[in-house]
């Protein structure tokens, strides 16, 4: 686990009788935002009086901002490697390569999962370039066995194709939900699950859980679905689209399209802008019970030509141990 700055906590410490068990009673809300303009430029000079944060409807006194860029970054990245995905495989691989290059610092993490029929992780954290290039070269179809022709609607022989929930529920509550530090999830998907055992809801709520931000890469060969011809891209909205903006919007993140005015590396050099630009706002809430209930987040700036992009709610649970 990753150190997190001392800034970012507000702990109260109490030893055991035998003094060697501490408990960290952690009350600081954390909330990491993106503000971008009418353009939809991102906006990176704003301070601590042009925001208002309310939980419940209840104005909440800021007592941390930061534009500090260099907390620790823990990514995870999630790749669909599904039948649908075939001939987009070599293109993500060297995208995402290029993407962990540029976007890693000393003290930031990455790991590297695929999912298609099932769910594998490729790389456990590491900041190493060398690790995330082997991790990448191991990428490779999952499809279900049985059924001669797996294809990437359900069938028959093909009833759990994309297991796009179970990934992310697994990434945020196995790998990311005991990290500390900025985190995040970047799909790269086409946005349809065939199969997963856990609900999009159950995603999210593991995602919001572990304070997880997720970045949707909306990237369909609509060759695959018989939409157009050979290994064209979809432009209109794809049949996993609506599942993508949902669990982006609802834990802070957006969804990114892949088009022809878009390639896969020009959308990481956004993500990477985006990541390097965010503000780091925490607040203590005025309701302190952690009885896991559901809190409403909404986060304003002064201006009304701003838009924020954060998560809108989190759960009140309470530290692990207790």
């Amino acid at each position: 686990m990753k150190a997190l700055p001392i800034l970012l906590l507000l702990f109260s410490v109490a030893f055991a009788q035998d003094d060697t068990v501490i408990k960290l009673d952690v009350n600081l809300v954390n909330v990491l935002c993106s503000v971008r303009n009418k353009s939809g430029g991102l906006v990176g000079n704003l301070e601590k009086k042009d925001f208002q944060i309310f939980e419940d409807g209840k104005e909440q006194e800021i007592k941390f901002f930061s534009r500090d860029t260099d907390v620790p970054l823990t990514i995870g990245l999630l790749v669909d490697t599904s039948k649908s995905q075939e001939r987009l495989l070599d293109i993500e691989r060297r995208a995402a390569y290029e993407f962990f290059s540029k976007v890693l610092r000393k003290k930031d993490l990455a790991f590297l999962m695929q999912f298609g029929a099932e769910s594998e992780l490729l790389q456990d954290d590491t900041n190493s370039p060398r690790l995330l290039q082997e991790g990448l070269n191991q990428l490779r179809l999952s499809v279900p066995l049985g059924g001669l022709h797996p294809g990437p609607v359900p069938t028959q022989q093909n009833t759990a194709g994309t297991v796009l929930f179970d990934a992310v529920f697994l990434a945020a509550d196995e790998k990311l939900k005991g990290e500390v530090g900025r985190k995040a999830i970047v799909l790269i998907t086409d946005g349809v699950d065939t199969g997963s055992r856990t609900k999009i809801q159950q995603a999210i709520e593991a995602a919001q859980k572990a304070d997880t931000i997720i970045y949707s890469i909306d990237y369909e060969d609509a060759g695959a679905y018989g939409y157009r011809g050979f290994g064209t891209i979809n432009l209109g909205g794809g049949p996993g689209e609506s599942d993508l903006k949902r669990m982006s919007n609802e834990t802070g993140g957006r969804v990114f399209k892949v088009d022809r005015k878009n390639s896969l590396d020009d959308i990481f050099r956004d993500l990477q802008e985006e990541m390097r630009t965010q503000y780091a706002i925490g607040y203590s809430p005025t309701n302190p019970a952690k009885d896991g209930s559901f809190r409403k987040l909404e986060l304003r700036t002064s201006s009304k030509d701003l838009k924020v992009q954060a998560r809108r709610g989190y759960y009140a649970v309470p530290p692990e141990g207790n």
